[in-house]
């Protein structure tokens, strides 16, 4: 009975939580702020990140801190969520924490990378302290990258990163480090759906995170194809573990001369068909059609699974779309892009358009 009633809890509150997202509205009214400022104080006036941006003051607030601020409500959503989930609530609750860790790692190693560590300050996530087992504020000092290892210690992460070290002025390998973190991240994902679920929902959960991780792989051998030229040794070190893509298909792709070869190749797969359904040759489109159809296929589960961890992990996956599309928005502002180019780069909001 318990079983049964929580189940029901986690299906009714993420659908709820998940209506009271941004409408095209709200996203029109978003693009037609002039600043940073006014994003976040219509967010806090006209929706339901109101609570989470309680105390923001307008005139003040930057993008990292207002980015922050919106992983702490879709963070604190996931976790009531999870406390209903009995059955793999606990054990799908580092999820986010890991998530949001790597994050920060990766933030840090790019500001390390540009001569301005000391700007991880002012987008520090305050949420995330009471969490986790990094020393964020050794983590926002650091000046070289045996800081970093420092930062690091009694934590999983600090094995990982010692294997990268940088030597005789060598480069920082970014992308190694990037892979070698998101592998570990989607191990521990894999090891709690084998441990903890049977039948059904584990079938989709494993669909949904080998489908997610198979277009990601995708958008990075676009990339890499398109603006690093790097051979098909980089591109296979580079692509995550994982994934429900034919090996085929795959290694034809990694071998493709460019990237008109990859999704020529991505096309002819099962996922490829539903992505590509485009008629520009546009690769940036492509990339968002990525985007788009995560996007779609999370707000499906979140509608019809009848499975409450699938749904759970669903809301996240669709919010999480929702919080880069308005931090697109703040970004396209300060560049001083107008609305309809903006427009172009959002995934919930092209979603809804071409819904209707």
């Amino acid at each position: 009975m318990l079983s049964t009633f929580s189940s029901n809890v986690v299906l009714s509150k993420a659908r709820a939580m998940y209506g009271r997202r941004l409408t095209k509205q709200n996203y029109r009214e978003l693009m037609a702020c002039q600043n940073v400022g006014e994003v976040a104080n219509y967010l806090k006036m006209r929706t339901a990140y109101g609570k989470a941006l309680a105390g923001t003051d307008q005139n003040s607030v930057h993008r990292g801190q207002l980015e922050a601020k919106l992983k702490q409500k879709l963070f604190e959503d996931y976790a009531s969520l999870c406390r209903y989930e009995i059955s793999v609530g606990d054990h799908f609750s580092r999820y986010p924490i890991t998530r949001g860790e790597i994050e920060q790692i990766l933030h840090s190693i790019l500001l390390l990378e540009a001569g301005t560590p000391e700007d991880y300050l002012f987008s520090l996530p305050m949420y995330l302290t009471r969490h986790t087992h990094i020393n964020l504020t050794a983590l926002s000092q650091i000046k070289s990258y045996d800081d970093l290892l420092g930062a690091l210690s009694h934590t999983p992460y600090r094995k990982i990163l010692e294997g990268f070290k940088p030597v005789g002025g060598i480069p920082i390998n970014y992308a190694g480090i990037e892979n070698a973190l998101y592998t570990y991240l989607y191990q521990n994902v894999f090891e709690v759906i084998d441990k903890y679920t049977r039948g059904q929902t584990a079938k989709q959960l494993r669909w949904i995170f080998n489908t997610y991780i198979g277009l990601d792989n995708y958008a990075r051998m676009i990339r890499l194809k398109r603006f690093y030229q790097v051979g098909p040794d980089f591109i296979r070190s580079s692509l995550l573990p994982f994934g429900n893509m034919n090996k085929r298909w795959l290694n034809e792709m990694i071998e493709a001369a460019d990237e008109a070869g990859v999704k020529e190749t991505m096309g002819k797969t099962k996922i490829g068909k539903r992505v590509l359904k485009i008629d520009s040759e546009d690769i940036d489109k492509s990339l968002n059609l990525v985007n788009l159809i995560k996007y779609k296929t999370s707000r499906h589960d979140i509608h019809f699974s009848t499975h409450p961890s699938v749904v759970m992990i669903a809301y996240t996956f669709a919010m999480q779309a929702e919080v880069t599309d308005i931090i697109t928005i703040v970004e396209g502002i300060r560049y001083k892009l107008p609305p309809d180019e903006i427009a172009k780069l959002l995934v919930v909001y092209q979603f809804s358009e071409r819904s209707d």
